[in-house]
């Protein structure tokens, strides 16, 4: 029994332990392909919890967030070809430095035996190095935190990140973004048979973890339904805590969630998704013909989002047997000049 008197379900102490040391071995540390680079990036610390004295009114409703100016918060630059100084920069430099995750199974995580940073993200990336710096470029893969995005981007020390980001009104306020290139939503996911239903009245006097600095604590901060949340550095952390009995749910983007019900069964999502958030590339907004530049990539990437789309590609490669959807369509580029 734990803490709160539910029991963790049975017959996953195997499970636990494996997630566990996947965990351990994805600290945080940068990869360059072709360039021999390494960096090393925060390692996971012990995870905090709290209840919100006072929990503020959100909609139950899944809604596409509105800026208080009415924009859309994934509204872009229109793309360019051009190469200004930021794209001169990363090609004088010779490499392209990119905050990733290396443990969200199917976006990006390393794969067994091989070691090699790959996924739906990591396609992207690749998709967008090749327009920077031709064929076979160097790439410096920097695994970064979920916390650690935005001032690893406003201090240099990033290109970009590429990490089933989700862009919000008020992250637009710190940094810039990239056009959209996919469409997630928060959901909850809990062991089967678990008295959590969904991001509701079931939360009571659970736990649920969710990554330091995610919109899901941006959620939980909000509206609790009376549980504790638990905050830990990385997505993949949370799987870790449920598994061994120190968190009863986990909040998080329903994509990222499917990729770790794909890692352990006795996972599922459960309820609906309460919010429509839009991923997109995040980069410094000085960048600003690097930010078009991305944006004519992501272009090119999309295409019409049907079969042989490098979009369309990706998806099957990565997603399509864990998110359902066998036609999937990517989101339409917004533009706002």
């Amino acid at each position: 029994m734990n803490g709160t008197g539910r029991t963790p379900p049975a017959g996953r102490t195997a499970l636990a332990a494996l997630a566990l040391v996947a965990a351990l071995l994805a600290v945080p540390a940068g990869t360059a392909t072709g360039a021999g680079q390494s960096s090393p990036a925060a390692a996971p610390g012990v995870p905090e919890t709290f209840r919100p004295a006072s929990p503020l009114p959100v909609p139950t409703a899944p809604e596409r967030e509105t800026c208080a100016d009415g924009s859309d918060p994934a509204a872009g630059l229109r793309p360019s070809g051009e190469a200004g100084p930021a794209v001169r920069r990363i090609q004088e430099r010779g490499r392209l430095v990119v905050g990733v995750d290396q443990n969200s199974y199917l976006w990006g995580f390393r794969a067994p035996g091989s070691g090699e940073i790959t996924g739906f993200d990591i396609d992207l990336v690749r998709a967008v190095a090749e327009d920077l710096l031709g064929e076979r470029p160097t790439v410096v893969y920097r695994a970064v935190p979920t916390a650690e995005r935005i001032p690893r981007i406003l201090d240099g020390t990033l290109d970009m990140v590429v990490r089933t980001m989700s862009v919000t009104c008020e992250r637009r306020e710190h940094i810039a973004f990239s056009t959209a290139y996919f469409e997630a939503g928060q959901q909850m996911l809990a062991p089967h048979g678990s008295p959590v239903t969904g991001w509701d009245a079931s939360l009571r006097d659970a736990r649920v973890c969710a990554a330091r600095g995610s919109t899901a604590a941006d959620l939980l901060a909000a509206e609790s339904h009376g549980a504790a949340t638990v905050l830990v550095p990385h997505q993949l952390d949370c799987l870790v805590r449920v598994q061994l009995g120190e968190a009863d749910a986990v909040m998080t983007d329903n994509a990222l969630a499917a990729g770790q019900a794909a890692q352990d069964p006795a996972m599922r999502l459960v309820g609906e998704p309460v919010t429509v958030e839009p991923y997109a590339i995040a980069m410094h907004p000085d960048d600003e013909d690097l930010i078009r530049r991305v944006n004519r990539v992501l272009e090119e990437f999309r295409g019409d989002g049907g079969p042989g789309s490098p979009w369309r590609d990706s998806y099957d490669r990565w997603l399509a047997g864990h998110l359902g959807d066998r036609s999937p369509r990517p989101p339409g580029p917004v533009y706002r000049d």
